[in-house]
């Protein structure tokens, strides 16, 4: 008869079962139980959908931000203009705030990215010309991001300002060093270049900001190739006769 193992009690040997300890795990079976890693393109495909949902809600965002401003605008109004549930937002932005700073951060990005084009080498009037053709076009593209920016400034930019204070400061400041070269290399006239580029600023973006009213005097907008391309050809002579320098 064979002897009981040591360590069984009377209690099991009745019957009642003692509690066995967690079995291990063979590196196969662990293995099988993890999820497979993701492949490179499915990872890409991931990545993109994700950016695709949220370039979908900053659209949304953008056009009720740009007409009642952040405190006329509810999350739940930007979900279903992006035809997404309200928890889905939520998980790509924590709150209304967050989004609005993301709105207006792309805004900026997209505002200033005309300005990056500035460099020493370039003949400063070619460079000015480029600046205010591709500043009208932001203008007729995207009316709604101009107006939201400009929203935002009237309003004392209380989400924008460590923005302002920050990256465009430093950009502003950068390419003002490359005008003043223009002008001390005899390019340019004399001219200060921060009101250069604020003119630059305030001329290209009425367009964008009194659409209204330059529709009402003139009965076209920018849409209109003819009035486009007749827009950026007087801006363009107004400018460069401004700051040509003297023959």
């Amino acid at each position: 008869m064979p002897k009981t193992p040591v360590g069984r009690t009377a209690a099991t040997r009745a019957g009642t079962a003692v509690k066995p300890g967690k079995a291990k795990l063979s590196p196969r079976a662990i293995a099988k139980r993890a999820p497979a890693p993701r492949s490179p393109a499915a990872v890409s495909r991931r990545l993109r959908q994700i950016e695709d949902k949220r370039s979908v809600i900053l659209a949304a965002a953008l056009g009720l931000f740009s007409r009642f401003g952040l405190h006329g605008t509810s999350v739940d109004q930007v979900a279903a203009r992006a035809d997404v549930s309200k928890s889905n937002l939520l998980y790509y932005f924590a709150n209304k705030e967050e989004l609005y700073v993301s709105v207006l951060r792309e805004l900026l990005a997209i505002w200033l990215e005309p300005l990056r084009g500035f460099h020493p080498d370039q003949d400063p009037r070619e460079a000015i010309a480029d600046y205010i053709r591709r500043k009208l076009l932001i203008s007729r593209d995207q009316p709604d991001a101009s107006r939201l920016f400009c929203l935002e400034m009237i309003q004392g930019a209380p989400l924008l300002r460590d923005e302002l204070g920050r990256e465009l400061r430093d950009l502003v400041e950068r390419k003002s060093e490359v005008i003043r070269g223009w002008v001390a290399a005899g390019k340019l006239a004399p001219v200060d270049p921060h009101h250069l580029i604020f003119a630059l600023w305030a001329t290209t973006q009425h367009y964008a900001d009194f659409g209204v009213q330059v529709q009402a005097l003139t009965g076209r907008t920018l849409d209109d190739p003819a009035f486009f391309e007749q827009t950026v050809a007087n801006v363009q002579r107004i400018v460069l006769e401004g700051i040509s320098a003297p023959s």
